[in-house]
């Protein structure tokens, strides 16, 4: 076998390598939660946002006590039932379940660690 064609072979192993292990990655930090828990308030704003990757993205305020200036928690959904059943939910109460992963490297898997797993609406 020639230089050259052993450079070029060498070539393509590393960058399969870098490829596959980036892939593992994204994928451990996507299927692995640093934390699971859930917030309660008032939904109020849910749209898709991106350029190339679209995704879905929100806002909840969280009141601890009437009177209070609430805090916002911004969070990001990959699973389309949820985000139809958050839609729904627009201006109402809501107990979202959420999954907190870290590391993700790029934003078209979401712009927030905050993924959200389950929506419960309150009366």
């Amino acid at each position: 076998m020639t230089t050259s064609k052993r450079v070029i072979l060498t070539f393509l192993g590393l960058l399969a390598a870098a490829v596959l292990l980036m892939a593992a990655y994204t994928w451990a930090m996507l299927h692995i939660s640093y934390s699971d828990g859930e917030r309660a308030g008032y939904l109020q704003k849910f749209s898709t946002r991106g350029w190339v990757c679209k995704t879905w993205e929100g806002e909840i305020l969280l009141t601890s006590m009437p009177g209070a200036i609430p805090e916002k928690f911004e969070f990001s959904v990959r699973d389309p039932l949820v985000a139809k059943e958050l839609t729904n939910a627009t201006g109402k109460r809501v107990i979202l379940s959420y999954a907190q992963h870290k590391g993700v490297p790029t934003q078209c898997f979401g712009e927030t660690e905050y993924y959200i797993t389950k929506v419960a609406i309150q009366p």
